[in-house]
């Protein structure tokens, strides 16, 4: 399901938490549970893995993490305001863990020219840290951009945990 790459990615994730001492929470909408799949996907992932929400529609973000929905209709679901409230919405829920967040349009195409297919904002965060990032993989497909998500997001938790 995961090529090498991701894989890769996913291990070394883990191995940094167990490092660390730190559990790993993820918040997902354009990949459906699938950082949490590449993770779990691991043998042993579950000393490190705490849980997955996936929170694909507006009601979801708000009601599970607690994303005030002023801040979706005022910056859209996909947003940099938004990811970073799902991760400080997961850390509320599961203190003393590392958080990475997802939140994109997979295409294909869109429904808005400011928020095209492949465009995507992820977070990550501890207690004392968050770190953001906007990928533009364009509309590349939604498999190749799903899984192209979970790889930068887990490229995100290492650099925030390294």
């Amino acid at each position: 399901m995961f090529d090498d790459t991701v894989h890769d990615l996913a291990s070394r994730t883990l191995e940094s938490c167990r490092r660390k001492g730190l559990m790993i929470v993820t918040a997902e909408s354009c990949t459906g549970g699938l950082i949490a799949g590449a993770l779990t996907a691991i043998p042993g992932s579950s000393d490190v893995v705490d849980r997955g929400y996936v929170t694909y529609s507006y009601d979801a973000k708000t009601e599970m993490l607690g994303v005030p929905s002023a801040m979706i209709m005022e910056h859209g679901a996909v947003s940099e305001e938004v990811a970073r409230a799902m991760v400080s919405g997961v850390l509320r829920h599961s203190p003393n863990r590392v958080g990475v967040a997802v939140t994109g349009v997979a295409g294909p195409g869109s429904d808005s020219q400011a928020k095209p297919a492949g465009l995507v904002h992820m977070a990550a965060g501890t207690a004392d840290r968050m770190l953001h990032r906007v990928e533009r993989y364009g509309d590349i497909g939604r498999d190749a951009m799903r899984h192209a998500t979970v790889n930068d997001a887990l490229a995100l938790v290492l650099d925030l945990l390294d």
